[in-house]
């Protein structure tokens, strides 16, 4: 799907307020509500919006832990990585996983509660044999800049908005 400037407005919109109202929305990139509304439905279906959700601050309710965890599997074949990556994608914890080239197999994020939960979820994972070889931990002292699910829409809007 190609999209327009003002497609890229209405992700910018939605994304800074998942609960903007069809008048604010139009109004806000310039366009009457239902064609505006349209297009944001356009973009649901096409995938490209996926859902709405809250940003939860998640140390103000309980005390938690991030632990960054690099891995690397035993074996390289395909149905190797698609083993792994199922098995992680199952556990909630494991909030983010990127596969890297280069000498490591993938970087994961994991939120636990404490140290002391964290290890009993790697030893889930080693008991599992979903292929681990290697795995490093790297506690997170301290949140410097933590990851949103914002897109830097300035980068891809034409005129800089």
């Amino acid at each position: 799907m190609k999209l327009d400037n003002i497609d890229l407005r209405i992700l910018k919109a939605v994304q800074e307020n998942g609960r903007i109202t069809k008048m604010a929305l139009a109004e806000k990139v310039g366009l009457s509500p239902t064609p505006c509304w349209l297009r944001l439905r356009k973009l649901e279906e096409a995938g490209i919006v996926t859902g709405y959700h809250a940003h939860i601050e998640l140390r103000k309710i309980v005390p938690i832990a991030h632990v960054m965890v690099q891995v690397t599997l035993a074996n390289h074949r395909q149905s190797d990585f698609e083993r792994f990556e199922r098995a992680i994608a199952l556990i909630p914890e494991i909030v983010s996983c990127w596969s890297v080239g280069g000498g490591i197999d993938y970087f994961l994020m994991i939120v636990s509660r404490d140290i002391d939960s964290y290890q009993r979820l790697i030893d889930r994972l080693l008991d599992q044999n979903i292929g681990i070889d290697r795995y490093f931990t790297y506690v997170v002292t301290k949140l410097v800049k933590q990851e949103k699910t914002d897109t830097p829409f300035a980068l891809l809007l034409d005129d800089g908005d």
